[in-house]
């Protein structure tokens, strides 16, 4: 059989049956494509159906947009307590944040210690040193001392350098 279709194309030496069987094969491989397909969306489908399930498409817009608030909020809180946390440490580097107590009997009397020696310091070693001593008389004195940067303008007994060293080695506790 011979046709002038085939042979304008260059195929009339072709035997029609060979084209017959190269489109069956063809429809057969489309047709399974199509099936696998079929098999993938009715997947998504279940899918789709599971997460709408109890949801209509208005309330399940609403959710999303109440997300976004949420995210909103929480973005502008999360902004403030930046901003406090700034406000927080900087107020932190002028309050006394180190403290020594040294207690001593002040005339080597055994009348308990009731003499001391308390310094408070900021976190730059800045701040001052109370001492109050304690007599037999009963009577009691108190002296302050101020202190920059870890140093006394003032000569400092040993019972006030040792509350200042202690004030200065209680940052880490």
């Amino acid at each position: 059989m011979s046709s002038n279709i085939f042979s304008m194309i260059g195929l009339s030496g072709i035997d029609p049956a060979i084209i017959f069987m190269v489109m069956l094969i063809i429809i057969v491989i489309a047709f399974v494509l199509l099936v696998l397909q079929a098999n993938r969306i009715k997947k998504l489908e279940k899918k789709y159906e599971k997460f709408m399930t109890g949801k209509d498409a208005s309330s399940l817009e609403d959710e999303i947009a109440g997300l976004f608030h949420d995210n909103r909020i929480i973005r502008s809180e999360n902004e403030k307590n930046r901003k406090d946390i700034i406000d927080i440490n900087k107020r932190l580097t002028n309050s006394f944040q180190k403290i020594g107590l040294e207690k001593y009997d002040a005339f080597n009397q055994n009348g308990g210690k009731l003499s001391f020696a308390i310094c408070m310091l900021d976190e730059n070693d800045n701040g001052f040193l109370l001492n109050s001593v304690h007599n037999s008389d009963g009577m009691n004195y108190s002296y302050s001392k101020e202190i920059n940067a870890g140093i006394s303008d003032v000569e400092l007994s040993s019972d006030e350098k040792r509350a200042l060293e202690k004030a200065i080695a209680s940052v880490n506790r």
